[in-house]
């Protein structure tokens, strides 16, 4: 499984991996990796900036020491293809998509990619592991967990979700990013579409949280799409990135790729904004009281 742990969040105000919300003093991360241990992934990656590895090490990686194979990768604004050096005044992360790119050396078998601040629930997890075995032989092959939009939003403030359009066979066609997406009245979601027009959803739509499995060929198809986005003008755009979801839909497109959609109708949880971490908490000290997780979940 690879971690996506490199990026601040700017709307939360901080460093929010690492920002305790369960009863026990437990992050987000706390329960990606114990889910995930107990679907039975045995090796975690954890994607991060090396300007906070060593307190990385000291606050997590040291509570999964005797229990998982872990390991880190770093993504760095100069970890370019074909030795492509960023401009001087870039200083933004270059997205999802190039932080998946960046671990190409340490993971060599199909591999799970979560985001470090996003709790997705167990089910997605086993669901999951699955699906990857049936992927070993078929390089071609990427999946992904799709989440019941209304299940996806923070009572706080508005999100982008990307907004997934889904073949009859249950394949992967189209991720359409919208943003400034709020629930409004009966239930009725409004926000804007990726052109910026307004738009009205039912909230029933599939979306991508970032819960996606591939075949580490992957890693080559990134690079190759990496350089074409590196080519052209959003190179001297500082604030331009290059997301996983915008890849995966090109590559579909290019019939490079198939990526098999399994629903789920768990509840996403995250901490979009400050505000949203009561909540969260308050669902995660009602999980641990029924049972669904222990009272520690890995050593301090």
């Amino acid at each position: 499984m690879l971690v996506l742990a490199a990026g601040m969040g700017s709307r939360y105000g901080g460093l929010k991996q690492l920002d305790p919300v369960g009863p026990n003093g437990e992050v987000l991360l706390d329960y990606s990796v114990y889910d995930a241990s107990r679907a039975g992934f045995q090796r975690v990656v954890f994607l991060i900036r090396r300007d906070f590895e060593a307190m990385f090490r000291s606050n997590v990686l040291s509570r999964y020491a005797d229990s998982l194979n872990t390991e880190l990768a770093f993504q760095s604004l100069d970890d370019l293809p074909g030795g492509v050096r960023p401009l001087a005044d870039r200083t933004k992360p270059w997205g999802t998509g190039h932080a998946v790119w960046c671990a190409r050396a340490v993971i060599d078998e199909p591999f799970l990619v979560v985001n470090a601040d996003d709790f997705y629930g167990r089910q997605a997890y086993e669901t999951m592991i699955s699906e990857l075995e049936k992927m070993r032989d078929k390089p071609r092959q990427g999946c992904m967990v799709a989440y019941i939009l209304k299940n996806t939003l923070s009572s706080t403030g508005a999100v982008s979700r990307g907004i997934c359009s889904i073949s009859a066979e249950g394949k992967l066609m189209t991720v359409d990013e919208s943003t400034e997406l709020k629930e409004g009245d009966c239930g009725v979601v409004s926000g804007r579409s990726q052109s910026g027009s307004p738009i009205t959803l039912t909230g029933d739509e599939l979306v991508s949280m970032n819960f996606w499995g591939f075949h580490p060929e992957i890693f080559s198809a990134l690079g190759r799409m990496l350089s074409e986005f590196l080519a052209g003008e959003s190179f001297r755009d500082p604030k331009s990135e290059f997301y996983i979801p915008q890849a995966v839909a090109e590559l579909i497109f290019r019939n490079e790729l198939e990526v098999n959609v399994l629903k789920t109708k768990a509840e996403w949880m995250g901490v979009t904004y400050r505000d949203d971490k009561p909540a969260v908490a308050e669902r995660l000290r009602i999980l641990h009281d029924r049972g669904e997780y222990p009272a520690k979940l890995w050593r301090s």
